[in-house]
């Protein structure tokens, strides 16, 4: 378990009230970091599905959301491509077990704020979250 103090957040507060979004298809994993996210304070948004995901982005505009590349339908990438179109504002963090070095670079120049492989190390990706938030 980690508390807020230990990334960042004096007391349990939360920046701006931050809702960080999920888009992940595999349910097991979506529940580890929603658990991971909510552990440390964070409001989480989970989604297992893109299209929902999009829907969503187009009233809410969240400050950070955390996707997954290898999905059926639409991967992570074409997501990524679309998000930057409805809310640009919208950082970017990955998270996927796909250890591809050309699918991080093309991640990245989309404008990716951060790249985790799973499974991934809770300190590590929490505090990527927290300055990804702060990049704001």
């Amino acid at each position: 378990m980690h508390r807020m103090e230990e990334i960042g957040f004096p007391n349990g507060s939360q920046p701006n009230g931050c809702a960080v979004c999920l888009l992940d298809d595999d349910p097991s994993a979506l529940r580890g970091i929603n658990r991971l996210l909510s552990s440390a304070g964070w409001v989480a948004k989970p989604f297992d599905n893109p299209q929902s995901f999009l829907e969503y982005v187009q009233t809410h505009r969240p400050k950070v959301a955390v996707l997954d590349i290898l999905m059926p339908v639409m991967n992570g990438l074409e997501v990524q491509r679309r998000l930057r179109q409805i809310s640009p504002s919208t950082k970017v963090v990955i998270l996927t077990s796909m250890d591809d070095p050309s699918v991080r670079s093309k991640a990245m120049e989309a404008g990716a704020s951060a790249f985790f492989l799973k499974p991934v190390d809770s300190e590590e990706f929490l505090q990527a979250i927290k300055v990804t938030v702060g990049d704001n």
